[in-house]
């Protein structure tokens, strides 16, 4: 019997890290391959029981701590890493988060390190867009792993569908009708992509093609689609609840004053804005085509029509 391959996954009771052990381990072919160490800072909730009741061994770690990380690192052969940003809302803090993963998978002699990524939107709009910290941070980190020499590849989450219901999409307060408003152009392109179901896909593909996948990046995303076929689709699912649904470009003030009555502070409320102003000026993306990421790819990805139909929010409209 072949000794498996061990694949560490952080933040695995997240949307992005839990989809890649579930798709792994539900997956014959990786199963056989792979054992997965799923990291979390809890292992008693029940999300991390569930992870174990799927043949994961749970284990706990904290990132901003490299002597536990050196633990839980030892023997991996590969190991997929995502910050969360928002936690504390500090680039600084998930840079060095970032840095020490890349650190000690470098003293680990990990052999394939996929980390979570993101656009430097900064360097993308020429400085224009300076103050979206939760892409850059990222990004910044995707440069130090690079500078260092891990072997790496580089996942980068499209925008995420679950954005959208009850959200992004939801009735306006007023008329009760369903729109998806915007400080953007109605026909912008917005990447999108079921977070929890097709990660797991990705980066199944990157470890299973590492010759294709290593010092690369591939984008998350099911294809782009623009505000008003996201409300076209919407209004073909749910004819009635969505008669009067439209896409609306905001006014850039308005889409700030309305973060603002969430309590958001206004840095975060600027960083918003002009992260939503990348998608129609400079391309999430850069305006690259997802062709190639998806090559990649042994399993089909959920389209905006499939995640409605399954989404909690949109259950009980006709």
């Amino acid at each position: 019997m072949s000794i498996k391959k061990l694949l560490v996954v952080f933040g695995a009771t997240g949307g992005q890290g839990g989809s890649v052990v579930k798709t792994v381990l539900s997956d014959p072919k990786m199963a056989a391959q792979f054992a997965v160490r799923a990291v979390t800072r809890d292992p008693a909730k029940p999300k991390a029981q569930a992870l174990a009741a799927q043949g994961a061994e749970v284990v706990t770690a904290d990132l901003n701590d490299k002597s536990s990380l050196l633990s839980v690192l030892k023997g991996a052969y590969a190991v997929f890493a995502v910050t969360n940003f928002w936690e504390k809302a500090s680039a600084d803090i998930e840079r060095q988060q970032g840095k020490n993963v890349a650190d000690v998978a470098k003293e680990a002699g990990v052999e394939h390190l996929v980390w979570s990524s993101l656009p430097n939107v900064t360097k993308l709009s020429g400085g224009k867009l300076s103050q979206v910290h939760h892409f850059d941070s990222k990004a910044h980190v995707e440069e130090y792993i690079r500078e260092i020499g891990v072997p790496a590849s580089f996942f980068m989450a499209g925008f995420f569908m679950s954005n959208l219901p009850g959200k992004m999409l939801r009735p306006n307060p007023q008329t009760n009708a369903y729109a998806v408003a915007l400080p953007i152009p109605t026909n912008s392109p917005i990447p999108l992509l079921d977070t929890e179901a097709d990660t797991g896909k990705f980066v199944k593909g990157m470890l299973l093609n590492p010759q294709k996948t290593l010092g690369k990046r591939i984008y998350g995303a099911t294809d782009y689609y623009t505000p008003e076929q996201i409300i076209d689709e919407f209004k073909a699912f749910k004819p009635e609840a969505s008669k009067d649904a439209k896409a609306m470009e905001l006014p850039h003030a308005v889409f700030k004053g309305i973060l603002g009555k969430t309590g958001a502070p206004e840095p975060i409320q600027e960083e918003m804005l002009q992260n939503m102003l990348l998608m129609s000026t400079y391309g999430y993306f850069g305006g690259d085509s997802l062709a190639e990421s998806q090559a990649i790819l042994d399993e089909p990805l959920t389209t905006w029509k499939e995640y409605m139909a399954k989404s909690p929010a949109l259950a009980d409209l006709k």
